[in-house]
């Protein structure tokens, strides 16, 4: 089974513009994050993906295996797809660029979870990992997910789910860290398929795979991300880096 991993680079950003290109403690996010990826070692390859030149030319100039994307996308699937169409590959994991502080032991779960999965019935892997405090449950940027029996994912939503109408019963609230691992089967689907209506009602791209009925499963991690989406984050993750 083939496995790499594939880092859907933006340049622009709402929030924070240019962020993969701020420095870390001397190299840049997006490079700390492509070399993180490759020193986990779980994957055959490792390519970063992106519409920009400037951080084409920022993998290119360190070494690193890199990608223009051709086409403009609304999703990173939708620009790891384009860029792995013609990859002879099984499965594709993506890591998201402004996470240079890998989570290796969920990676490597969602890798593990693949090779065991002799009958196929994994179509997509992603992770998640219990929140307790009310703020954070009930914050619309925390994706929330509801799985069955087996941690299968049932629903992905902005909202508080599921609805805590009982109390103490024993729910658990998950949060969704976007670490998705693929079969690249599921992948050129979802690239060919046509957005509906929960996806574009919540703006999230994974329910576009619940509702052509992709499985998708979820693996639980105790480790929230540590993502740069804000220049309050960024001095955060200097801190951490020169902590470690």
């Amino acid at each position: 089974m083939k496995i790499i991993a594939v880092i859907p680079a933006r340049y622009a950003s709402t929030r924070f513009p240019a962020k993969l290109m701020q420095d870390l403690g001397g190299k840049t996010v997006i490079l700390r994050t492509y070399e993180a990826a490759k020193n986990t070692q779980l994957f055959d390859d490792v390519f970063v993906v992106t519409d920009s030149e400037i951080i084409f030319k920022e993998i290119e100039s360190n070494g690193g295996k890199v990608i223009m994307s051709i086409k403009e996308h609304e999703s990173g699937s939708d620009r790891i797809a384009e860029a792995v169409e013609n990859m002879d590959v099984d499965v594709v994991v993506n890591v998201q660029g402004d996470e240079p502080f890998i989570n290796k032991e969920a990676l490597e779960s969602l890798v593990n979870a693949f090779k065991a999965d002799v009958e196929n019935k994994i179509d997509l892997g992603s992770v998640m990992y219990q929140i307790t405090d009310k703020e954070e449950i009930d914050n619309p940027n925390n994706v929330k997910v509801v799985v069955d029996y087996h941690n299968f994912a049932l629903y992905f939503s902005r909202s508080v789910i599921p609805f805590p109408r009982e109390e103490n019963v024993g729910v658990r609230y998950m949060k969704h860290i976007g670490i998705y691992a693929f079969r690249k089967s599921a992948l050129m689907d979802f690239y060919k398929l046509p957005m509906k209506s929960l996806e574009a009602s919540e703006k999230l791209e994974q329910l576009r795979y619940l509702e052509y009925g992709k499985r998708i499963k979820m693996i639980e991690t105790d480790k929230g991300s540590i993502g740069i989406d804000t220049p309050e984050d960024l001095e955060k993750a200097k801190k951490m880096l020169t902590s470690m």
